[in-house]
């Protein structure tokens, strides 16, 4: 298994964000509903082999992508403060590739902050959810 994959499947392995999901490489893939599929995976930004965000893809089985969203762990973790003195600012948190070998940069993402990347892409998937049974646009549910 990569470190790709390893990291993929602490984020989406047990259906709790999308359904049926499946990985392979730097991607996994899931389902949304009957006609629309998942897409995430890991991508360069800025510079290559710094895997620094998130991008997720959402594809109609019959027509191709919909929508997708790049989710940076910058934004979204912000600079993290490390023991290293080398870093006295914090590190941006990124995977990189290094002598053939994927590994977190200095900074190695906890329970919490995976658990904030998983709520960005819920958030992110439900706009494209069919609304809840009873609800109506500008109706609260009691």
């Amino acid at each position: 298994m990569t470190t790709f994959e390893n990291e993929l499947r602490k984020l989406f392995d047990h259906d709790v964000v999308f359904v049926n999901a499946r990985f392979t490489g730097n991607t996994c893939y899931g389902r949304l509903n009957e006609e629309v599929r998942v897409k995430a995976r890991f991508v360069t930004c800025d510079y290559g082999d710094h895997y620094e965000a998130l991008k997720v893809t959402l594809l109609n089985r019959r027509e191709g992508e919909i929508n997708s969203v790049l989710l940076r762990f910058r934004d979204l973790w912000g600079m993290k403060k490390v023991s290293n003195p080398n870093f006295q600012q914090g590190v941006s948190p990124h995977l990189w590739v290094c002598d053939g070998k994927v590994e977190w940069y200095v900074y190695q993402p906890n329970e919490a902050d995976r658990q904030q990347l998983k709520a960005a892409v819920q958030t992110y998937l439900d706009v494209f959810q069919e609304p809840v049974q009873g609800q109506q646009m500008g109706q609260k549910m009691c």
